[in-house]
């Protein structure tokens, strides 16, 4: 770097000092010279250092520590427009560099310096690095501030119309960063910004056109500054941009401030009302525009046709360009130049923005925007397929869309793309078919049709996982209609949602369990669920921390809970217990727990009676029904068996149900191969004892077949004896209740033809309290002997599960079992209820009776059913005698 300061030819005057020629090469010499008073070396030297920084950033790096930064800062604000000039030429190029515009920031005139030299009067050059300076600046936030209070938004806004391109660019690059802030983007419409925005859109210059776009994308973030565009009639001339071929490059970026200015209402309403939309909807699908196909040889667009290359080198007059542009434009009839796949992928998103509001969807749908999204599903990029995939999903939430996406063969696209190796197109489109199939059957069949069933079932065991919880999404959507959902059957989808299930992602867990509980509706598909092992898989998801997967595991298990096999299977692998530890959560808590747990007591009403407590007229007591007492909540219930294998103790009876014929028993009488061949056992000896008396007439080999037959035979009945021995060994089982089964022959002899069901009630009542002791004086309860029997029985028995029938002496808790019992057997309706110290209880339903005849009132009244002291007496259930029942 070097600089001379050459001599006045002029002599200089006596009391001058003689012009000295100095050469520098240094950059430290310079910057002292920048403290010189004469302001012509002052020019010159920061001429000289604007050369050396402008080569690279570590001369700017050298020139600050040098301490260049002040001294160029100083003479910004020098009186000669030369040395401001030349002082802002340097230092604007110094802010390329972070530790320069870490100086300045330090530095409360620096700005204000900046900004001041953008005044009109100033230079071009001047204007130019003013604006560099500022850009640079604005990257970092606190600048942004400084320059908003420092009145640099109006400045730069003013210098947009400059006829100097480098002004243009600077100063809307540093309008783009500033426009970061949302202050900036209210001041920029304040200082009328916006058009000159959109004028530079028309610039020959492409970084202007971009700069000016990326500032419209920032400034349109604003809803009031959307709406000053539409009345600037932005929307129209950004769909003309989009309509010249040779700026298809920045054709995204004019797409994606459509996408904000679409965002509106009124914006759409005024694009339908112009036609600009489907203006544009046709560029994007590579589409003659509806209004320029009457014109093709002439237009608007002609003129301004033309590559980039054209227009630069055009010096001739204006008719010249365009005779130039009309001699470029294709003839009619000729291909359309297509859309970059970037443009057309953000003009998705841009409809996916817009559609979001339930009125925009309308307005969207009633222009046809999903024939361009159904268009854009076969293009080949898969960054556009997505695009339009994820449209879909949003515009099928309009109900109306639903249905035109189908007609339009919409629909077969999206089936296909789900077979694509893309994840985010397996995505998108799943999630546009979940959308399509809810509440809609029709779209469900058209599924179905397109053999789509397959495919979603394929896509269960994607490793997307967003992909497999929106599969399951569709999937539950068309198990509403019958047919389908056994055709989904038929092509093993409960197995497969077995893999989903397994899955890590609480999303996929909870639609896989709300997808099970839409398929296994049927015994056969329930079965098939539990044989493969399902259920487990849904207990584990009980565990889950997620509200969502512990509320669609608990209803897949409620419908599967409905028949009893799969019922019995779920406790059994511990589902009811972490029920039970659900219900008494604080948190967990939820009513779906609660309707799989009362599904599961229903199907074990054992347990049911041993937690709650209570059993409704519908739950009917059955063979192998067993009261082991109240126990509390979190407790494990222990089956009969291990019951039966306890030690006698002191506790309380286990008191048992069970009126099935003993099975030795049964097995003997119905086993009339085992009869017959012991009566030919019995006739072989005889005929052998007589084969004895008579062998002198037969013959040796006679003796010898009769003999081999007898041991074979022997043979045969002493492995039949061993097969009996055993299934002796199995598991213990509670002995056959012989007195139980007299009680219901009688009771269904004696009480079951009885006319009405309030005689039934009365008779059984007073048959139960025969067999368990007779009726018990008011106060004589304490008196009543009944434990030493009940222990004897126990004691004869060698067990703690006592048959009901083997009891001659009960009370409360003893007759009201019977009773309950009883009367499931003969089908009338009762109700059993545990109260505290051994009470419980009968309640039915009866009308009430009048003296007049035929004295019946509707809807009836409950009864609480006295089988202790009055047996058959029947008490209104909220009756003082009622509740004196149940606590005395």
């Amino acid at each position: 770097m070097g600089k001379k300061v050459k001599e006045d030819k002029k002599p200089p005057p006596d009391d001058v000092f003689d012009t000295l020629s100095v050469e520098s090469r240094q950059a430290g010499t310079v910057v002292l010279m920048l403290s010189s008073p004469e302001e012509d070396v002052q020019s010159k030297a920061c001429e000289a250092i604007y050369k050396f920084v402008d080569k690279c950033d570590e001369n700017k790096k050298q020139l600050l520590d040098l301490g260049a930064g002040e001294a160029l800062l100083k003479l910004m604000q020098s009186e000669d427009r030369i040395v401001r000039r030349n002082a802002c030429m340097a230092l604007g190029v110094m802010t390329a560099h972070p530790d320069v515009r870490k100086f300045l920031r330090k530095r409360e005139e620096a700005i204000p310096a900046f900004i001041q030299l953008l005044a009109p009067e100033e230079d071009t050059v001047v204007h130019e690095f003013s604006g560099l300076g500022l850009s640079n600046m604005a990257t970092e936030f606190s600048s942004k501030a400084t320059i908003f209070e420092a009145g640099g938004v109006d400045a730069l806004v003013k210098c947009l119309s400059s006829s100097d391109p480098d002004v243009q660019k600077n100063s809307v690059e540093a309008l783009a960063q500033l426009l970061l802030d949302y202050q900036s983007r209210a001041a920029i419409r304040d200082a009328d910004g916006l058009n000159p925005l959109l004028e530079l859109l028309k610039s020959e210059f492409a970084i202007i056109q971009k700069l000016s776009l990326l500032a419209l994308d920032r400034a349109s973030q604003d809803s009031e500054n959307r709406s000053a565009l539409r009345e600037l009639e932005a929307m129209t001339k950004l769909v003309d941009f989009v309509a010249h071929p040779e700026w298809n490059d920045l054709h995204v970026m004019a797409v994606m401030v459509l996408s904000n200015l679409l965002e509106d209402l009124e914006s759409l309403e005024l694009v339908k009302e112009t036609g600009g939309l489907k203006r544009l909807v046709a560029l994007i699908t590579d589409q003659v525009p509806p209004e320029e196909e009457p014109k093709a040889g002439t237009g608007k667009g002609e003129k301004k046709a033309g590559s980039r290359a054209a227009k630069k080198s055009a010096k001739g007059s204006k008719s010249g360009k365009k005779e130039e542009s009309e001699k470029e434009e294709p003839p009619p009839g000729e291909a359309i130049i297509p859309t970059l796949p970037d443009v057309k992928m953000s003009a998705a998103k841009a409809i996916a923005r817009s559609a979001r509001s339930a009125e925009n969807r309308k307005i969207l749908h009633e222009q046809e925007a999903e024939k361009m999204l159904i268009h854009l599903l076969s293009h080949e990029s898969s960054d556009v397929q997505t695009a339009a995939a994820q449209a879909l999903g949003i515009m099928s939430e309009n109900l109306l869309s639903k249905d035109s996406i189908r007609e339009w063969e919409g629909m077969q696209p999206l089936i296909k793309l789900c077979n694509s190796d893309n994840g985010d197109v397996k995505e998108a489109v799943t999630l546009a078919l979940a959308n399509l199939t809810t509440g809609n059957s029709t779209n469900c069949q058209e599924v179905s049709n397109l053999n789509g069933v397959e495919t979603l079932i394929h896509l269960l065991a994607d490793p997307r996982d967003e992909a497999v919880a929106n599969t399951c999404c569709v999937l539950t959507n068309m198990a509403t209609e019958e047919v389908l959902r056994t055709e989904a059957q038929g092509k093993g989808i409960v197995t497969a949602l077995l893999e989903p299930l397994k899955s890590q992602n609480t999303r996929v867990q909870a639609k896989s369990s709300l997808a099970v509980a839409a398929y296994v509706c049927d015994a056969d598909s329930r079965a098939e669920f539990r044989n493969a092992g399902g259920l487990e898989s849904l207990i584990q998801l009980l565990h889950s921390g997620n509200d969502e997967v512990r509320r669609n595991a608990a209803w897949a298990l409620a419908v599967c809970a409905v028949d009893e096999p799969t019922a019995i299977e779920i406790c059994k692998l511990g589902g009811m217990d972490l029920l039970q530890e659900i219900q008494v959560s604080g948190t967990r808590k939820n009513p779906f727990a609660e309707v799989a747990l009362e599904r599961l007591l229903d199907a074990n009403l054992s347990a049911k009676y041993a937690l709650t407590g209570q059993l409704s007229s519908t739950n009917l007591i059955e063979d192998g029904f067993y009261d082991a007492g109240q126990i509390r909540p979190n407790t494990k219930f222990m089956s009969i068996e291990d019951y039966c294998k306890q030690e006698l103790n002191d506790k309380r009876p286990v008191l048992f149900i069970n009126a099935k014929a003993d099975p030795v028993t049964t097995q003997s009488a119905s086993n009339p191969e085992m009869e017959a061949k012991e009566n030919s056992k019995t006739n072989v000896s005889g005929k052998s004892s007589r084969t004895g008396r008579e062998g002198k007439g037969k013959s040796k080999q006679k003796e010898k077949e009769e003999k081999q037959k007898e041991e074979e035979l022997q043979a045969q009945l002493q492995k039949e004896a061993e097969a009996l021995a055993n299934s002796e060994n199995q598991p213990v089982s509670p002995p056959t209740d012989s007195n139980l089964v007299k009680y219901i022959e009688e009771v269904t002899d004696r009480i079951l033809p009885l006319a009405t069901a309030t005689d039934q009630v009365k008779a059984l009542a007073q048959f139960v309290a025969d067999k368990m002791g007779g009726p018990i004086e008011k106060g004589q309860l304490p008196n009543f002997s009944w434990e030493l029997p009940l222990s004897q029985v126990k004691f004869e028995l060698k067990s703690n599960v006592i048959p009901i029938g083997k009891i001659k002496a009960g009370i409360h808790v003893h007759r009201a079992l019977l009773f309950k019992a009883l009367a499931d057997r003969i089908a009338l309706p009762c109700s059993l209820t545990r109260g505290e110290y051994n009470r419980a209880w009968n309640e039915v339903m009866l009308p009430e009776t009048q003296e007049q005849p035929g004295g019946q009132k509707f809807p009836p009244c409950c009864f609480l059913v006295d089988l202790i002291h009055q047996p058959g007496q029947l008490l209104k259930s909220d009756s003082p005698e009622a509740v004196t029942y149940k606590k005395l």
